[in-house]
């Protein structure tokens, strides 16, 4: 058997451990959820990675215009949040999302349904049955500083501030 001996305003205590302990946390998980989807959504609009750097630029984006990683905006589009009592995710399910996001330094690409592969380089076009490309780390995914401050800022609103 435990004693405990309070002194100084435990009732004080006691209500917020019982508001704490009463949490919608399904709700909290949600709202936690969607800040972090729209943070992710915001990079791909700024090109920036959580730690506030920039994305390199892709080849199709020098050479046609428009933003790196949204070219047909599948990889923008498929972020999705789950969330329950338990807690919350941010993610994609698309294939090449990970190559994006931690970057290939060695990439194979090989011809499938032709002979060859044809691109232009440096003005001219060439043909080759597989190339070896870099593919730069551009991680969009993930939590910013600014980020963690709006997540604690969601759950002391949950938690009700009373301080």
């Amino acid at each position: 058997m435990y004693d405990i001996r309070l002194e100084g305003d435990a009732e004080a205590l006691l209500r917020k451990m019982q508001s704490i302990a009463e949490i919608d946390k399904s709700g909290l998980s949600a709202a936690l959820a969607e800040a972090v989807r729209e943070s992710t959504l915001e990079r791909f609009r700024q090109g920036r990675a959580p730690d506030g750097r920039r994305w390199a630029p892709s080849q199709r984006a020098l050479l046609e215009g428009g933003k790196t990683l949204i070219k047909t905006a599948q990889l923008r589009n498929s972020i999705h949040a789950k969330s329950d009592a338990t807690g919350f995710a941010v993610g994609t399910n698309v294939k090449h999302a990970a190559t994006h996001q931690f970057g290939d330094p060695g990439r194979t690409i090989r011809a499938r349904k032709k002979k060859a592969l044809r691109f232009q380089v440096g003005g001219r076009w060439v043909s080759k049955k597989q190339v070896r490309v870099t593919i730069p780390a551009r991680p969009f995914l993930g939590l910013s500083e600014e980020d963690m401050r709006e997540l604690q800022e969601t759950v002391e609103d949950f938690v009700g501030r009373d301080d």
